[in-house]
């Protein structure tokens, strides 16, 4: 718990750092791969918790599960003081031997799942892994959505003809800059920022190429975001083409928001966890979620 009242700070001026870095990786050596984009779905009782650890030598190419030495979520709500109250934390273990993917410990004899009622606004999160005696730390704040009105069918094409247009419709609720991440499935997402719609009800259409079939039903979620989140996604999206998912090759890495800060005391630090080689592939973050089905004639 010291370490992490220790580094509340640098989380906070970390915030915003999402960048694209380019790293000069050997083949020999690996950086951690953190998969931890929780989604709430706020009719369940517990958030949903699984975070995937692996290691990568060659960026994303043969990703081998990571066994961590510890690995825990806290979250609460930030004072004037910038200290929390009623901090409460979360310890996860291997699902499953050799797996990589941490979820909250059932053999603890206090309940390790973080219920939903705790992801309000303004709800922070920290995630703390130890790994081969490095220490990486992330922190997000929880980032609601609203959802979604309609998921419709078009008959639009917009370069092939095998092309299936879905429209979607939502409402932004106006009462302050909204980001937002749809998932349309097949490793397929898209960013949309609420600059010229605020408050307003807003359609667009998204066009699968040939991953679906008359008769196939699609979801679409649409994800809330952070701004750094949003900056990420929008960052990932851009070097993949979209082809793959976020979590495919790029050609240089994007900077998450999970950092190895070991041997870090204070807030002096901050210069060289901004250094390229000092962060996790990967970002964490807690988001609300929304979801439409729909299918395709």
């Amino acid at each position: 718990m010291k370490k992490l009242l220790t580094f509340i700070f640098i989380a906070l001026i970390l915030g915003s750092c999402e960048d694209v870095v380019d790293v000069d990786l050997s083949e020999t050596e690996s950086k951690l791969v953190v998969d931890a984009v929780l989604r709430v779905d706020k009719e369940q009782q517990f958030i949903n918790v699984r975070i995937g650890l692996r290691t990568s030598s060659i960026f994303f190419e043969e990703n081998q599960p990571v066994q961590a030495e510890n690995v825990t979520i806290s979250y609460g709500q930030l004072n004037d003081e910038g200290t929390f109250d009623n901090l409460s934390t979360s310890s996860l273990v291997e699902e499953t031997p050799g797996s990589g993917i941490y979820i909250p410990d059932p053999n603890l004899p206090t309940d390790q799942r973080i219920p939903t009622s705790a992801a309000e606004l303004g709800t922070v999160f920290i995630l703390e892994i130890d790994y081969e005696d490095k220490y990486y730390f992330a922190q997000t704040e929880y980032a609601p959505t609203v959802p979604i009105d309609n998921l419709e069918q078009g008959d639009e094409v917009f370069f092939d003809e095998e092309q299936t247009e879905v429209k979607v419709t939502f409402t932004d609720d106006g009462s302050t800059d909204n980001f937002y991440v749809f998932d349309f499935m097949f490793g397929e997402f898209q960013t949309v920022e609420d600059e010229f719609f605020q408050g307003q009800q807003f359609e667009f259409s998204f066009f699968y190429d040939e991953e679906t079939q008359p008769g196939d039903e699609i979801t679409v979620s649409i994800l809330g975001a952070t701004r750094g989140f949003y900056n990420y996604m929008d960052l990932v999206l851009e070097q993949t083409g979209n082809g793959g998912g976020p979590f495919q090759t790029p050609v240089a890495t994007v900077r998450g928001n999970v950092f190895d800060i070991t041997g870090s005391e204070n807030v002096t630090v901050i210069d060289d966890v901004e250094s390229p080689n000092d962060f996790a592939l990967g970002y964490f973050a807690v988001v609300q979620e929304y979801r439409r089905s729909l299918i395709i004639e």
